[in-house]
């Protein structure tokens, strides 16, 4: 019964609030961080729970009065029962898409990996229109980003590009990025207008922290070398591009866009980090989960999870096999519509599989 979850969490929100209190806790600053985190989850539950208790006690005193003896008092009484059941419907409703546990990554800032794959220019100019949509998508809802490292060509697009997005739940929303998009469109250099179809892969990786992933100084070699494409004449004149190689596995990242070595060596790390990390998770999912390809956005890169029609004016989202039809929005930025109703599906999701 949810009344009996609820008051189970009341208890344990006010052992918590206890906890942080504690001195000892208050010490040790990554118990401190979990327990703020555990009383951030609880705490809007705590507060629709008193909304939703009240309700059932206010229906309790309704029934009742449904069969009194005064008129008016019945009246009054069948008027307002609908409405405050309704009430309660609704609260329910809201209480169990709260207690979904929160995703492990979800106050994490993110690290986004754009790579033209099958289709020659043609995809490395997608690239750049897909990644001119996340930028925009990130400036329409007040995040920051910031470009890593990039491989543009002379059209305008990229071959690849690496670039971070900060703000509040920036995972939230970008982690269904994650997979093959493939566009079906009549490419500019395409005289007889015929449409091609071309593909690109995206990465999304939460940022780690240094406490994620332990990296051994003697694991590592750090190159330098000349930075190549925009950048001005100073960035080509210097060895300020550094390029670092994970010698265990052999795994590279590089950086060269900024005119500092230093700074690029530490946006290299961070993309180190969170590769790492992303590797870690995965091994972990793969022991838990066995039934990790159903879900949405699982994070596998050659799963194709979107189509972009142009001629059509349609964009078709293959996990959940839900259409939009206003494309020219959406290359500007305008993701909200689709991603709102990918996180609708993974929480209907996850209410099943939790029983809740």
């Amino acid at each position: 019964m949810l009344k009996e979850k609820l008051e189970e969490i009341n208890k344990k929100f006010l052992e918590i609030e206890q906890k942080l209190g504690d001195s000892n806790i208050i010490a040790d600053q990554q118990q401190y961080k979990a327990v703020s985190k555990e009383h951030s989850y609880l705490e809007p539950i705590v507060e629709k729970s008193k909304q939703y208790l009240k309700v059932l006690k206010d229906i309790t005193e309704l029934d009742e009065l449904k069969q009194s003896d005064d008129k008016e008092m019945r009246e009054m009484a069948f008027a307002e029962y609908d409405d405050t059941v309704a009430k309660k419907e609704t609260l329910e409703n809201e209480i169990r898409l709260l207690l979904i546990p929160p995703d492990p990554h979800e106050d994490r800032d993110i690290i986004v990996e754009i790579r033209a794959g099958t289709g020659g220019e043609e995809a490395a100019l997608f690239a750049g229109d897909l990644f001119r949509a996340y930028t925009r998508f990130t400036e329409r809802n007040g995040w920051k980003y910031e470009i890593i490292d990039s491989n543009p060509t002379g059209l305008g697009g990229y071959k690849e590009v690496v670039f971070s997005v900060s703000g509040n739940k920036v995972w939230k929303y970008f982690k269904f990025e994650r997979g093959t998009h493939r566009v079906q469109r009549v490419p500019e250099t395409e005289a007889s207008g015929r449409v091609h179809t071309s593909a690109i892969t995206v990465a999304v990786l939460p940022e780690a922290e240094e406490v994620d992933v332990e990296i051994k100084p003697e694991d590592l070699r750090i190159d330098t070398y000349r930075a190549s494409g925009a950048g001005g004449q100073h960035v080509n004149k210097t060895d300020s591009a550094i390029r670092i190689t994970y010698l265990p596995t052999g795994l590279v990242v590089s950086c060269q866009d900024e005119r500092s070595q230093i700074k690029n060596k530490a946006k290299a790390m961070k993309v180190l980090r969170a590769k790492l990390y992303e590797e870690k998770m995965l091994e972990q999912e793969k022991q838990l989960s066995s039934d990790r390809k159903q879900q949405i956005g699982s994070g596998d890169r050659s799963e194709k999870i979107r189509t972009y029609n142009f001629p059509q004016n349609r964009i078709t989202d293959h996990r959940i096999g839900f259409s939009v039809y206003n494309i020219t929005e959406v290359m500007d930025g305008d993701l909200t519509e689709l991603i709102e109703k990918l996180i609708s599906c993974e929480n209907e999701e996850k209410l099943q599989k939790a029983n809740i």
